[in-house]
């Protein structure tokens, strides 16, 4: 599915800020070498994520799903300058590819990579963070925001990734017959009744629920 009209998505690239060098070749490197290069936040999503981080300002942001790296990149863009970011992802074989370019960033002394499962990891780490971007395993949203909503700092953010899933979550046999769109549409509606946060859905790419801890 396309997440936008060839044309709109061209016009929003064009007037939208560059990607960086290192994020360029990051992008162009996971397309031609990592399955599923669809996972990727991208140039107008990963904007999108180092636009939040600037406002916010985070003195610790948590990335679970690292994938190739890109969106811990972007993120990384808003640390307070002795702020840190710990990103976890259970894939081993990206960790190589994940450092060669975190090596390369000018943030790379504040960035912490974690290889493995983040329900196990997540409580070992003894963080508060002001901010959290999801986008691992859609089974798992719900137990990861289950796991962190009550030691965040008042006024933390949390983004979820791909809460749209191509809009199946609008279709009612797909939420009934496929497990990842159930699990995104059971989160949607669990953080939307949630009176611990304020939220608003961004139908930006693939969806972005944003939250923020009231």
């Amino acid at each position: 599915m396309e997440f936008l009209p060839s044309k709109i998505e061209k016009y929003t690239a064009q007037y939208t800020q560059q990607e960086s060098d290192l994020l360029l070749e990051l992008n162009r490197d996971t397309h031609l070498n990592v399955l599923q290069p669809r996972m990727l936040s991208g140039h107008i999503q990963g904007r999108i994520l180092s636009m939040f981080s600037k406002m916010i300002q985070p003195q610790c942001i948590l990335e679970i799903g690292t994938y190739t790296g890109y969106a811990a990149l972007c993120l990384a863009e808003g640390l307070n300058e002795d702020g840190v970011l710990h990103t976890i992802d259970i894939n081993e074989e990206l960790e190589p590819r994940i450092k060669k370019y975190f090596d390369q960033s000018p943030y790379k002394t504040q960035m912490h990579l974690h290889i493995g499962n983040a329900l196990e990891i997540i409580p070992k780490l003894n963080i508060k963070p002001n901010l959290v971007f999801i986008d691992a395993d859609k089974e798992n949203y719900s137990n990861y925001f289950d796991m962190l909503i009550e030691n965040l700092p008042k006024g933390a953010f949390i983004i979820a990734d791909n809460v749209l899933w191509s809009g199946k979550v609008t279709d009612e046999k797909e939420r009934s017959t496929d497990e990842e769109t159930k699990a995104l549409h059971q989160f949607n509606e669990k953080v939307h009744a949630d009176v611990r946060i304020e939220n608003v859905l961004f139908p930006v790419r693939d969806g972005l629920m944003v939250m923020r801890k009231v």
